[in-house]
């Protein structure tokens, strides 16, 4: 039978839980793995995905979950916590009872989150910009706000110019720190080269976007992408 029959990813929309059923191996992990990140890139806060169901039958496949909270470490206000009663995944905050996980989640601080869905239009750019700002004066860091404008903008103008699609921007602090991310529906990579030359045209939008953040990636998710970034108060880079 082909791994994908065989292990189910399920999102109750209602509480929040993502189950995963089934019989998890290597040749199922990616779905998974693409189910959790549709899952966390859709919707802010913090996932309880509830093993009870699942029986991993290779150990290496439960190295999906550590994979994926690696991945979304630094989104805004994204985490993966788990309810696994048998204790078959290492490397994830876990809980053996589902109640005990959803305990667990709701003593954690909530993450303040703001987000815009917007056109692929020269103006989402604008948006995007009074949004770090809106954000950045109302978690008090200021002193990233002109930094976080400047990488927001490139990653928005990167969508309108080459992804082409709706997008969403989110933004939320943790740590004195601004975490921010642009979300579309194109599978074309951010292609980063570093310097570039004197005499190119164009291409300096990710280098702008390197120089001004403390460190910025590109996640793939199913149906397109999440370039991210973040901008620490405590480094000189920011602002």
């Amino acid at each position: 039978m082909p791994g994908d029959l065989r292990c189910r990813v399920e999102a109750d929309e209602a509480s929040g839980v993502v189950r995963v059923t089934g019989v998890l191996d290597r040749a199922n992990a990616d779905v998974v793995r693409d189910g959790l990140l549709a899952r966390l890139c859709d919707r802010p806060g913090a996932v309880v995905v509830d093993l009870t169901g699942l029986l991993v039958s290779e150990p290496a496949a439960g190295d999906v979950f550590a994979e994926v909270r690696r991945e979304v470490r630094d989104w805004p206000a994204a985490d993966l916590l788990l309810c696994d009663p048998v204790g078959a995944v290492e490397g994830v905050p876990a809980w053996p009872t589902l109640a005990a996980a959803l305990a667990g989640l709701a003593a954690a601080p909530s993450a303040a989150v703001l987000h815009a869905d917007l056109a692929p239009v020269v103006e989402a750019a604008r948006r995007a910009r009074q949004l770090v700002t809106e954000g950045c004066g109302r978690w008090g860091l200021a002193e990233v706000a002109e930094s976080g404008c400047i990488a927001v903008t490139e990653m928005v103008n990167n969508v309108v110019a080459h992804a082409q699609t709706a997008m969403t921007v989110r933004l939320a602090p943790r740590d004195d720190a601004l975490h921010l991310a642009v979300r579309d529906h194109s599978s074309r990579q951010p292609a980063f080269a570093g310097q570039a030359a004197p005499d190119t045209v164009g291409g300096r939008g990710l280098l702008l976007i390197d120089t001004v953040t403390s460190d910025w990636g590109c996640s793939r998710v199913p149906d397109g992408k999440v370039v991210w970034c973040v901008l620490r108060v405590a480094d000189g880079n920011a602002g």
